[in-house]
């Protein structure tokens, strides 16, 4: 048996510089490919030493993009900027000029700016990142002089809107263009004579509502409205700007929303119970949408999800829940991604007291709790969204751009203007009030990239070329207001992760920004999953190449961690197909009975399945992500009611039954999901910054690695099973099998022994590499079936004598795991005498 040369992909060697993960031939002249952006952006850049390795050229690359709200298009936009227009309800003047009494108080920072000692390659852009940092420490002494501070700045909502104040209610509202204004709702028979409202030099109206009897003049749970006249002298009635609570009138279809006043008595207020968990060294994220989290065909709510759904993801293993369409937004189907109420909780599943049940429920159970936050885009809706309060006014005076600059074409959505000062109030505000009062842990930000640049993304090749990133394209006044929203959720709360959904790769947006970076904690691979859905559906399986898939699985910036993904809530949605629908098809439907011999079809979906996962999880990067549903290989599409479908909801809903049912070949998918982040819960091998790949084997379809202190060999060829195959690797010892696709409780035929020792052989002449094999010291044999993946670690005599009493492997330790007879789960989680599940981790998550 011929074997081709693997070369090495080394990883770990340059923890601390800016070069991405990328292949090195070791052979002959040694070669290391570079890359600063984070999908498949690549720059076209000299060789280079560094530490005496050398970076290469890249070949050119493609754009891969998000799909949520644009079908088929592939295409992303970008926010534009203005000057620095701004109107404060403190003293403030509308329009700020530069104050450049701070310039020089930063200028020698200036000189040392920390990502160019990361990145050298940066500093040619030296004048934009100047510029950028000016104007972020500008507006964070201007907030600091007139506001207070930041974290006192984005405590707007205790202003606007509406609050108690000394036997009172106060209702503040910025809308500057408006004539008049007063106060509307049940209370007060939807008559604003005798309420109106008074503005002042800012353009913030306020009115004092007085208690009747001690009791509030506005109803808790009552409908309200703020009435105003613009220009023409037409009098509006919209939901206010900061409501915290919006419904609809569920008997009438397409009924508009009501802003509803929120403020129940204590009795009805939701108290937390059980702290924040820590801070996980790697998040594994479970993505999830409450909404279609039923089995049924309807929308779920914030309760059920918690009690029902919330133990299905920790009994899997997972540490993150990251909620999608949190945020009110009137249209179901648009995911929740064109928000009308930013300060609302989506009513459709509950009230903002069965959110918080939620959260709370999640934390019990040691599960932190992401909010994916839509700042990047507003609903255009008039009647119940922001986008009501823009009467024609100047983009000074509203919260969006004007014309073209305020309208996002592919999105059909208004484009906020992040220069103004009441803009940056509300947003930052935002942030502040789901961490404060719903406990939230952190945010994905969705359309970061149509954020970034004011060319809207759209038909954009990032190739990699930094000029690509740092010019006027960029929308600088974009990127100081992400700065100012990680500095201050990082103040408000210093465990909070924070995440970036990025395509265009920009350096720096995954860096502190105290070094100049726009501070996020994690951005997502978004290239992986579409290469994945290229290979596919465009490539045979003997076409696949391994270095190909290792490039893209390794192609990110090595100081700023990504989340990796296979399959996402954007690979299945508008009629697309899940990676398991693209491997088995209609086959779904009649082969995934254990009680019928699979057919050739489903043998492969299965293997490849769990390869694709786990394989994206183990190399992809510092995270991992899964989709609702994606971890049992859920079949179809996922498709909201809308006109086109008749509005139904037959695949907004996630069909639990078909893991749940015992004799299904769903529960091997499910378990094996659950086996692997069981692994890096064991193994930590996600937070490791030791990442080598010593094979990318492209004649026997190999790919073998080191994440951590474990071995990592996949085999993708689809008939050749490799007896005796050589893996290189670091330590030295004996290795057995820790985690192996082919085990029979992972519907595999169960052919690789997990009570064989394998023990090392050391290679070549010791600190010598280009001696060795693959260039690692050691090295021992191991048996490859065809698409398997199979995980070795090495076995520590503590291990192996088992003095604590300790799982010694995942076998052991999956075998803690409670299940009932029916392979429900629902039996399986007792509640306590209060309800909440407290339990529930002791009883099914092993202790390890």
């Amino acid at each position: 048996m011929s074997r081709a040369k693997c070369p090495i992909h080394a990883i770990s060697a340059f923890h601390g510089s800016f070069f991405s993960f990328s292949t090195v031939k070791m052979y002959s002249s040694c070669n290391l490919l570079s890359a600063p952006a984070l999908c498949s952006s690549r720059r076209n850049s000299p060789a280079v030493s560094i530490s005496g390795r050398c970076i290469a050229k890249q070949p050119p690359g493609f754009i891969f993009s998000s799909r949520k709200l644009l079908g088929n298009s592939r295409a992303i936009s970008a926010l534009s900027i203005i000057a620095h227009g701004k109107a404060s309800s403190s003293h403030v003047p509308p329009v700020m000029t530069a104050d450049n009494s701070s310039v020089a108080d930063v200028e020698e920072d200036m000189e040392n700016i920390g990502l160019f000692s990361l990145d050298p390659g940066l500093e040619p852009y030296k004048d934009h990142f100047t510029s950028r940092i000016r104007r972020y420490v500008d507006q964070k002494k201007l907030i600091e002089k007139h506001e207070g501070g930041l974290e006192e700045f984005a405590q707007g909502y205790l202003k606007f809107g509406f609050n108690r104040e000394e036997g009172c209610i106060v209702y503040r509202e910025w809308a500057p263009a408006a004539q008049e204004a007063e106060v509307i709702g049940d209370f007060n028979g939807w008559n604003g004579s005798g309420y109106k409202m008074e503005k002042n030099q800012f353009g913030v109206w306020s009115i004092r509502i007085p208690d009747r009897d001690g009791n509030p003049a506005i109803p808790h749970n009552s409908r309200v409205k703020f009435r105003f006249k613009h220009g023409n002298g037409v009098w509006v009635d919209r939901i206010p700007a900061w409501i915290k609570y919006a419904t609809q009138d569920p008997t009438i279809f397409a009924a508009p929303y009501d802003g509803v006043y929120w403020d129940p008595p204590p009795s009805e207020r939701y108290q937390f119970k059980h702290p924040r968990p820590p801070k996980p060294e790697a998040p594994r994220i479970y993505e999830a949408h409450v909404g279609m989290s039923s089995s049924e065909p309807r929308v779920n709510t914030y309760r059920e999800f918690a009690d029902e759904i919330l133990p299905r993801i920790r009994v899997n293993n997972y540490n993150t829940v990251q909620l999608m369409a949190v945020m009110e937004h009137s249209y179901y189907a648009s995911f929740g991604y064109h928000v009308t109420n930013f300060f609302a909780v989506s009513s459709r599943s509950g009230t903002p007291e069965d959110l918080k049940y939620l959260i709370d429920k999640a934390h019990s159970l040691g599960l932190r709790v992401l909010m994916d936050i839509v700042h990047s885009h507003a609903s255009k809706n008039i009647t119940d969204g922001l986008n009501g309060f823009d009467v024609g006014q100047n983009s000074q005076d509203s919260y969006f751009h004007t014309g073209d600059r305020g309208y996002h074409q592919l999105w059909d959505s208004r484009l906020f203007n992040y220069a103004n000062w009441e803009v940056l109030r509300f947003l930052l505000s935002n942030l502040r009030w789901w961490l404060d009062e719903f406990k939230f842990d952190g945010f994905r930000f969705d359309g970061v990239t149509s954020m970034l640049y004011h060319h809207h993304g759209i038909n954009m090749a990032f190739t990699g070329d930094y000029n690509e990133y740092f010019s006027d394209a960029t929308d600088v006044d974009a990127v100081v207001y992400l700065m100012l929203a990680n500095n201050l959720i990082h103040n408000v709360l210093p465990d909070a992760t924070v995440i970036a959904e990025d395509v265009s790769g920009m350096p720096g947006v995954g860096r502190p920004v105290s070094e100049g970076g726009i501070g996020f904690d994690y951005r997502l691979a978004m290239a992986i999953p579409d290469k994945w859905i290229d290979y596919l559906k465009n490539k045979k399986e003997e076409e696949w190449s391994m270095s190909e898939i290792t490039w893209t699985l390794t192609n990110r910036r090595y100081t700023e961690k990504c989340i990796a993904y296979a399959e996402s809530h954007d690979q299945a949605i508008v009629g697309d197909k899940t990676i398991a629908f693209l491997l088995m098809d209609i086959e779904m439907y009649s082969g995934m009975s254990c009680l019928t011999e699979a057919s050739p079809v489903i043998q492969r979906g299965i293997a490849l399945h769990k390869m694709i996962h786990f394989l994206t999880m183990a190399l992809g990067g510092e995270g991992y992500l899964n989709f609702m549903g994606n971890e049992f290989g859920h079949p179809d599409w996922i498709d909201f009611p809308r006109e086109g479908n008749d509005w139904s909801y037959d695949k907004c809903r996630r069909q639990w039954d078909l893991v749940d049912t015992e004799h299904l070949r769903f529960k091997f998918l499910n378990a094996f999901d659950r086996a692997m982040n069981l692994l890096d819960e064991k193994f930590k091998f996600l937070a490791s910054s030791k990442q080598i790949v010593s094979c990318m084997d492209e004649d026997n379809k190999v790919i073998v690695f080191e994440r951590g202190d474990l071995v990592f060999v996949f085999n993708f060829h689809p008939d050749n099973t490799y007896e005796g195959y050589k893996i290189g690797c670091d330590l030295p010892g004996k290795y057995r099998v820790v985690l192996d696709s082919d085990a029979w409780e992972f519907g595999g035929p169960g052919r690789v022994g997990h009570d064989v020792d394998h023990f090392t052989t050391p290679e070549g002449i010791p600190g010598v590499p280009e001696t060795n094999f693959n260039n690692r010291p050691n090295s021992f044999r191991v048996l490859s079936p065809p698409r398997t993946c199979v995980v070795y670690h090495r076995v520590e005599e503590v291990l192996e004598d088992n003095k604590n009493d300790e799982p010694t492997s995942l076998d052991e330790a999956n075998a803690e795991v409670v299940h009932n007879d029916t392979g429900s789960l629902e039996e399986s989680y007792p509640e306590d005498n209060d309800g909440d599940n407290d339990d529930t981790v002791q009883k099914l998550v092993p202790d390890i």
